[in-house]
C-alpha cells in the first residue's frame, strides 16, 4: 500500500506550449509501472485553456469548481460545471479550460500507452474558444 498526501507533490505552472493563460497543475497520483493511470488537479484562471490535444487511451475530467468550456474537433463548445464528468475517447482531438470570466478546476485522469499519456497539438484560436460564450 502507498499513501500519497495532498500537497506532497509540488504544484507547477502549465507550460505556454500546452496552455493559453494562467494554469496551475497539482499532481495527485502517478503510480510506478506497470500501472499506467495518472491524475492531476488542474486550475484554470479566467480565459485559460489547454491547447488541442489527444490521449492514446482517452481522458476523464471531473469538474470540481467554477465554470468551464470543453470542445472537441467538429463539435460544439460545451459548458462544464462542478460535478460534471467528461469523457474524451481515445484519439479524440479536444481542449478544455475556464470560461472567459470564471475560473475552473478539474481532476484530469488519463493513461499512458507505450509513451506519454497526451499528444499536444496547436493552440485553440480565440474565435473557437469564445464560441462557448454564445
Amino acid at each position: 500500500m502507498e499513501i500519497t498526501r495532498a500537497g506532497s507533490a509540488p504544484s507547477g505552472k502549465g507550460p505556454a506550449e500546452w496552455f493559453t493563460g494562467t494554469v496551475r497543475i497539482d499532481p495527485l497520483f502517478s503510480p510506478p509501472d506497470p500501472a499506467r493511470v495518472a491524475g492531476a488537479l488542474v486550475t484554470f484562471e479566467p480565459g485559460a485553456r489547454t491547447a488541442w490535444h489527444t490521449h492514446p487511451l482517452g481522458q476523464t475530467l471531473i469538474v470540481t469548481s467554477g465554470c468551464g468550456w470543453a470542445g472537441r474537433e467538429g463539435g460544439p463548445v460545451e459548458e462544464i460545471r462542478p460535478g460534471d464528468v467528461v469523457w474524451f475517447p481515445p484519439g479524440e482531438k479536444h481542449w478544455h479550460g475556464a470560461t472567459a470570466t470564471t475560473a475552473m478546476s478539474h481532476i484530469a485522469i488519463q493513461e499512458k500507452l507505450d509513451g506519454p499519456p497526451v499528444a499536444w497539438l496547436e493552440q485553440v484560436a480565440d474565435e473557437h474558444y469564445l464560441a462557448g460564450a454564445r
